[in-house]
């Protein structure tokens, strides 16, 4: 499987295999019977979670760390997979049964057959576009090498960026990368040309590597406030254990909150454990990728950009707008309205 491992490879033959790939673990999700294992994920008392590495996470991350969802009787634990594609792959698969993960990914789980639906917010903003320096224009980019992540919205942004530009994806040599650090160390070595990257990394980059450029951080195609990342959760768990998913929404809405209170006592809690950058860099970073919960006002945002997943071969269809499930996030918001009201980045009324 050619899949953020690190391989050089053309536009189209690897993403048919990722669809397939996709497309199978749904598939198994959907025609075998729940295991003794994953059932009890979805009624027991511990949530299984898949994440990723940017600061779209910072909310898990901290409800994590902090163990909040304990004061509703619910232990919040990470699922151990090499990449984050066996993390997107294993909650397609119901290894486990909830997890912030790019909008994109849950979109083409979803289009596969997987049980999943979006039921809250990662992140916002905070994709970036880095190059070489002197590598200004989508024109000079012609032939070169971009590390991006395949299914993700690090591959989204720079097909959609080089498409306003006149230039197509297949004009540069696409290399999917393992993981963000390890990605990050490729551009800082030069090895690549450009990246798609997430912060803390896009800032960290633009810091440390002399005259490297930024050509785009999403807010030029997509607005102020585009998303992410989400939060995802497999059907049978909303049904058989909503209060375990109410959990871990409000545990990430009170992370959320104690982040925006006080940025500088929680970065230390997170910086080294979960993010592997400097605490400038991530000091810098984290103004520029706001984690939020409460999603509501991005769902034309996220269902809209499946056209772009269609084009690529992501997706067969547009999605029905019931894979936005906002039921269990309204239900904690009303449940818990100090709480709510206390936070800066939510959805208008």
């Amino acid at each position: 499987m050619c899949d953020r491992w690190g391989c050089t490879t053309s536009l189209h033959r690897p993403r048919l295999a990722r669809r397939g790939f996709l497309k199978a673990a749904a598939a198994t999700s959907l025609t075998m019977a729940l295991g003794p294992g994953q059932q009890a994920l979805a009624q027991g008392k511990s949530m299984i979670s898949s994440r990723g590495t940017g600061f779209c996470n910072l909310n898990l991350f901290l409800a994590h760390a902090m163990q909040f969802s304990k004061q509703d009787g619910v232990q919040l634990d990470f699922v151990n997979a090499p990449t984050f594609a066996e993390q997107v792959t294993f909650l397609g698969m119901g290894q486990s049964n909830i997890g912030v993960l790019p909008y994109t990914s849950a979109l083409s789980l979803i289009d596969g057959g997987a049980p999943v639906r979006i039921v809250g917010g990662g992140g916002v903003e905070g994709c970036v576009l880095v190059a070489q320096p002197g590598l200004d224009s989508a024109e000079k980019l012609k032939g070169k090498t971009l590390g991006t992540f395949q299914l993700d919205t690090l591959e989204v942004l720079p097909y959609d960026w080089l498409k306003s530009k006149g230039v197509a994806l297949k004009d540069v040599t696409v290399r999917y990368m393992g993981s963000t650090p390890e990605a990050a160390e490729a551009f800082r070595a030069g090895a690549l040309d450009w990246i798609a990257t997430i912060e803390p990394y896009g800032t960290a980059l633009l810091n440390d590597v002399k005259g490297a450029v930024k050509l785009s951080d999403g807010t030029d195609l997509y607005g102020r406030g585009y998303t992410d990342c989400v939060l995802a959760a497999r059907t049978e768990v909303i049904q058989n254990n909503p209060q375990g998913v109410k959990a871990v929404i409000k545990a990430m809405m009170q992370a959320q909150a104690m982040f925006e209170k006080d940025p500088e006592a929680v970065l230390p809690k997170l910086v080294g454990t979960y993010y592997k950058t400097s605490m400038e860099n991530a000091r810098m970073a984290s103004t520029k990728q706001p984690s939020v919960v409460d999603a509501r006002s991005q769902a034309a945002f996220i269902l809209g950009r499946v056209q772009s997943l269609i084009e690529m071969g992501y997706a067969k269809k547009k999605p029905d707008p019931a894979i936005l499930d906002w039921t269990l996030l309204e239900q904690v918001i009303a449940e818990n309205k100090p709480l709510y009201e206390s936070l800066k980045w939510k959805s208008a009324a």
